[in-house]
C-alpha cells in the first residue's frame, strides 16, 4: 500500500470517527434542546437548531458542507413535504444545512430505540414509520397530515426509502408515501436535490475526504385539488425533474469537485469539467 493509499484510507476512518462523535453530541444537545424547546412550546424547531448544530461541528471537524447553490426562498415554504434524493449516511449533514424550522424528520421506528438519538426524535415531532405494518405506516401518515394543517408544521421525507451509494447521478425509484402525505395534507411538494459526491464520501473505496457538496432546491410543486388518483403522475414526474436536476447539477464546477474521486494540483476550479465530458462526446462523433 503506496502512502498515498495510507494517508487515504486514515483520513476516512478519521473523518468518519468525527462524525460519529458530532453525530452523538448533537443527539445530547437535540436531547437537552428538545426538552427546553418544549417547555416553552417551541419544539417544533428544535429539529432545525439540532440539525444546525451539526452542519457546524461537522465543518469543524471533517471539514464536509452542503451549499445551496439556488432556491434558498423556497425552504420558506411553509408547510410542505420536503423531499431529497437519499445517496449515503452523509446525508443526515445535508439537512443540517437545508432543514427549516417548523419541520420534522420521518424515520424508522427502531430508531426510536437509539440513545440519546432516539428520545431527541420522539421529543421534537418526529414521524416514526414501521415499514413492516402498512396499517401502522397509514396512521402515522393520517397523523402527519393533520398535524400540518393544524400547526403548519413541514415534514422531510427521503422518497427513494433507502441510499443509493450511487457513483453518479442516478437515483432509485419513489415510494408513493411522501406524495400521499402531501396530496392528504393539500399542501406542496418542495424538492432538494444534492449532486452525487461519491468522491467525498465511497466506503467501498475507504474515501471520506472534506469537500463542498452543492444542493439546489427546486420551486414548490402545487397539489391543491389532487386526490389520490393523481398520485402516480405527481410520483413520476416529480422524479423526473429531480433527476434531471441532479444530472445537471453534478455536471456543474461545484458538483464535478463532489463526484470526482481525486482532485489533481492544478484543478482546484475544476470548470473545465462541466463541459469536458461533452466535448469528448462531440469529438468521438465528428470523427
Amino acid at each position: 500500500m503506496s502512502a498515498l493509499d495510507l494517508s487515504s484510507t486514515a483520513s476516512f476512518y478519521a473523518r468518519t470517527l468525527a462524525s460519529y462523535g458530532c453525530l452523538l453530541l448533537c443527539a445530547i444537545y437535540g436531547l437537552i434542546a428538545s426538552i427546553v424547546f418544549r417547555l416553552i412550546g417551541a419544539h417544533r424547531s428544535a429539529q432545525w437548531a439540532t440539525a444546525r448544530a451539526f452542519k457546524w461541528t461537522m465543518a469543524l471537524t471533517t471539514g464536509v458542507t452542503f451549499e445551496i447553490v439556488e432556491g434558498q426562498e423556497h425552504l420558506d415554504t411553509r408547510p410542505m413535504v420536503l423531499i431529497g434524493n437519499h445517496q449515503s449516511e452523509l446525508d443526515v449533514l445535508l439537512l443540517g444545512a437545508i432543514f427549516p424550522k417548523h419541520c420534522a424528520v420521518t424515520a424508522k421506528s427502531s430508531l426510536k430505540l437509539t440513545p440519546f438519538l432516539g428520545q431527541f426524535m420522539a421529543l421534537s415531532g418526529t414521524v416514526f414509520i414501521n415499514r413492516s405494518d402498512r396499517m401502522s405506516s397509514i396512521s402515522a401518515f393520517a397523523a402527519a397530515a393533520a398535524e400540518m394543517k393544524k400547526h403548519r408544521q413541514s415534514v422531510f421525507i427521503f422518497p427513494e426509502g433507502t441510499r443509493s451509494y450511487a457513483k453518479g447521478p442516478n437515483m432509485g425509484a419513489f415510494k408513493k408515501g411522501a406524495f400521499h402525505l402531501a396530496v392528504q395534507a393539500g399542501v406542496p411538494v418542495v424538492p432538494v436535490v444534492c449532486a452525487n459526491y461519491w468522491g467525498v464520501l465511497a466506503a467501498g473505496e475507504k474515501r471520506f475526504r472534506a469537500g463542498k457538496i452543492p444542493v439546489k432546491v427546486l420551486p414548490p410543486i402545487p397539489t391543491a385539488n389532487l386526490t389520490a388518483a393523481d398520485v402516480d403522475h405527481l410520483t413520476e414526474s416529480t422524479r423526473d425533474l429531480m433527476l434531471k436536476e441532479l444530472v445537471e447539477l453534478t455536471n456543474s464546477p461545484l458538483g464535478q469537485k463532489a463526484t470526482k474521486a481525486t482532485v489533481n494540483a492544478g484543478e482546484e476550479d475544476l470548470a473545465h469539467l462541466a463541459t469536458a465530458g461533452a466535448g469528448v462526446a462531440k469529438g468521438k462523433k465528428d470523427r
